[in-house]
């Protein structure tokens, strides 16, 4: 355990320092939505976490996004505020952004990136790759530490959103984190030239179970060495359920996240929950209230009425400012198993994350990782905010999310 001193904010306060839950490689890290009563004293916070980590960085930065955006005192303003003070000192940063997330930047935030020192800036277009999006969110520093969570490069992410991520010292997991970025900025770099990009993996490749902690990333044909797939090792993880499994998740469902109508079915998740519940394996699961338009409340109904399995719908509040689009939700992606296994990643539960975006998941096979999530799961569980799915009850179509 040890102590981090929070970053100081553009308006040059200096806050106290706070204490971090952590097993050895690995410190838990969460966004609670401001005026909820959600915050957690022993859990450090993403913004305390990204400029430290710049501040400690003697040689690269590598940042991959899905899109970016921030407003004037808020909160991404001191990230990049460090982001760019570790560029003038001469650390090398590489920014990988999704081609498809330039709709949802704004342009004041991308061109402030863009004209940080010594920071190279690429657009990829991950669908003429895998099919989908570069939908993870991740950093690297020297190679040797690394962020993945739930929390994008969005202000509206480190105050207004239920996030999870992972500080990742452990320097093997943190190498192959750096490993995927090299891939996927190799690739980008092949496809301005007008090459193809090899697929590195024709087999589903398993991942290394006998480790206290592995990393596991999708898709599959194209991670790099070492690394597991994401689409298999989650229903395998499901099937060795014994007794109770938490899961935190903003969408739900059996279909493929898809501008086609009817949206492509996938049932490989939800095939494995219904598979643990009818053995006796206790499921509890709460999704965001964004989650429940038509036809995704119906799966979702279909799950609660079966036996062993609960659903939640989490609904947190309008700010007191008034209405911020695409906040104020459950974005978190998170399960943990039998108080042994905790799983924390960037992906949806659902088609076309999984199996043909870039994503990044951790797997930690330790009993105090995995209590102090499903802590952080209980939480929220047991708040005003969390309600039953009523199967009887028509629910509204929600406002369409963008932040996904």
């Amino acid at each position: 355990m040890h102590f981090r001193l929070l970053c100081i904010s553009l308006l040059g306060l200096s806050l106290n320092a706070q204490a971090a839950f952590s097993i050895p490689g690995f410190e838990l890290v969460q966004t609670a939505p401001v005026e909820t009563t959600l915050s957690n004293s022993d859990l450090a916070d993403p913004v305390t976490v990204w400029c430290q980590q710049f501040d400690a960085a003697k040689n690269t930065i590598d940042i991959a996004q899905f899109y970016v955006t921030s407003e004037p005192g808020e909160p991404l303003e001191p990230v990049l505020k460090h982001l760019r003070q570790a560029g003038e000192r001469g650390v090398k940063i590489r920014f990988l952004m999704d081609l498809h997330g330039v709709r949802m930047s704004n342009e004041p935030t991308l061109a402030a990136i863009k004209s940080i020192p010594n920071l190279t800036f690429q657009l990829i277009d991950f669908g003429k790759i895998g099919g989908g999006i570069v939908h993870a969110k991740y950093i690297v520093v020297d190679g040797k530490s690394a962020f993945v969570g739930s929390q994008n490069f969005d202000w509206r992410a480190l105050k207004h959103i239920h996030e999870t991520g992972l500080l990742i010292t452990d320097s093997k997991i943190a190498a192959q984190v750096q490993a995927i970025f090299n891939v996927d900025w190799q690739a980008q770099q092949l496809l301005a030239e007008g090459k193809a990009v090899p697929v590195l993996n024709h087999q589903v490749v398993a991942a290394d179970e006998s480790q206290s902690a592995y990393l596991v990333a999708s898709p599959n044909a194209y991670n790099p060495a070492g690394v597991g797939d994401s689409e298999s090792e989650l229903p395998k993880l499901l099937a060795k359920a014994e007794h109770e499994v938490y899961i935190t998740v903003m969408t739900y469902a059996p279909l493929s996240y898809s501008y086609k109508k009817p949206a492509p079915y996938y049932a490989v998740i939800d095939d494995a929950i219904r598979a643990a519940a009818q053995r006796g394996v206790k499921i509890h699961l709460m999704i965001s209230a964004w989650n429940t338009g038509k036809p995704y409340i119906d799966y979702l109904k279909s799950l609660q009425v079966l036996p062993n399995i609960d659903v939640k719908v989490v609904t947190i509040p309008e700010a007191k400012q008034g209405f911020i689009p695409f906040a104020r939700t459950l974005h978190s992606k998170t399960m943990e198993i039998d108080g042994k296994i905790a799983w924390i990643g960037t992906s949806n539960w659902e088609g076309g994350y999984m199996n043909n975006s870039r994503n990044l998941e951790l797997v930690l096979q330790n009993s105090a990782m995995a209590n102090r999530l499903q802590q952080l799961q209980l939480q929220l569980w047991n708040s005003v905010y969390a309600a039953p799915l009523d199967i009887n009850q028509e629910y509204p179509n929600p406002h369409p999310a963008s932040a996904n």
